[in-house]
């Protein structure tokens, strides 16, 4: 059912109305980022010093959590440090004032994800029928939940395991590791970003199976080939060790055996309701 407008409902939109509609959706979305934007970047200490620069500390909560489960396995040496080694240096004039802005962007956008979730399903809701409408309504919330749940894996999981082993990792003890300010937030956002855009993995999954390109049965049947793919995707976004990326990995699969779910219900609901409407049509 095509999109309709809102001043008059029996009206369809024209491919020009559906542009100006999409360029405004984008522009209050674009906005509230670079509102939040510009509130992360009066935010600059507490935006740095605590949430950046966080994963460098020894004191880091995940670095205490894996020293302990290290201790208590006898590997104390692999994750109980002091002070990782290495530091970060801004090489360039504006290195610092870049980092601050793209920083505060990034952050910005993080935040406001779930009002520009909001505005990508007010531009798409008009073109859905009614009973479609009802049944997403926990899009948003449950979109915005899973990236928030993704971002925070990825700060307090990936970011610190591939700090750990990236700034601390030589090829030998006459190369001291000094890195760029822009490598490292680059590093941090990365990990955050893709963490949080692969848990919504279940969201993906769901609107392919409203569409007809995906079936329970053929993710199961390609289980393994998404099980290669999750590796894969793990050894990407990880340090090249196995530890890690097993951590990474089993969130992972675990999205994806909830997608199946999904795609189940998604394709049971559209069963029943193809069956009410054929006993409609029989009367």
């Amino acid at each position: 059912m095509a999109a309709r407008k809102k001043k008059n409902p029996n009206a369809e939109m024209s491919f020009l109305d559906h542009l100006e509609d999409l360029r405004w959706h984008l522009i209050r979305a674009t906005m509230s980022i670079v509102i939040i934007g510009m509130a992360a970047f009066l935010a600059k200490d507490f935006i740095f010093d605590v949430i950046i620069f966080g994963p460098k500390s020894a004191d880091f909560v995940t670095y205490r959590v894996l020293c302990d489960i290290a201790q208590y396995v006898g590997l104390q040496d692999s994750f109980c440090f002091d002070e990782l080694p290495f530091r970060i240096q801004s090489r360039t004039m504006a290195g610092q004032f870049s980092a601050h802005i793209w920083t505060s962007i990034t952050a910005g956008f993080v935040i406001a994800f779930p009002y520009v979730i909001y505005e990508f399903w007010k531009f798409v809701s008009p073109g859905l029928l009614q009973n479609e409408r009802s049944t997403a309504r926990g899009f948003i919330f449950v979109s915005s939940l899973l990236f928030f749940i993704g971002v925070l894996f990825g700060y307090y999981v990936i970011t610190p395991l591939s700090i750990n082993f990236l700034g601390s990792y030589q090829v030998s003890g006459e190369v001291f590791n000094d890195f760029d300010l822009s490598s490292y937030i680059g590093l941090v956002r990365s990990s955050v970003i893709a963490s949080g855009l692969i848990f919504e993995l279940p969201i993906i999954i769901y609107f392919l199976t409203k569409i007809g390109l995906v079936t329970p049965d053929v993710l199961k049947k390609y289980r393994k080939i998404g099980l290669v793919v999750v590796l894969i995707i793990s050894a990407i976004i990880t340090p090249p060790d196995i530890v890690s990326q097993i951590i990474v990995a089993i969130p992972i699969l675990v999205l994806y055996e909830i997608s199946i779910v999904i795609s189940k219900i998604v394709v049971r609901n559209q069963s029943r309701a193809s069956a009410r409407d054929d006993k409609k049509s029989k009367k």
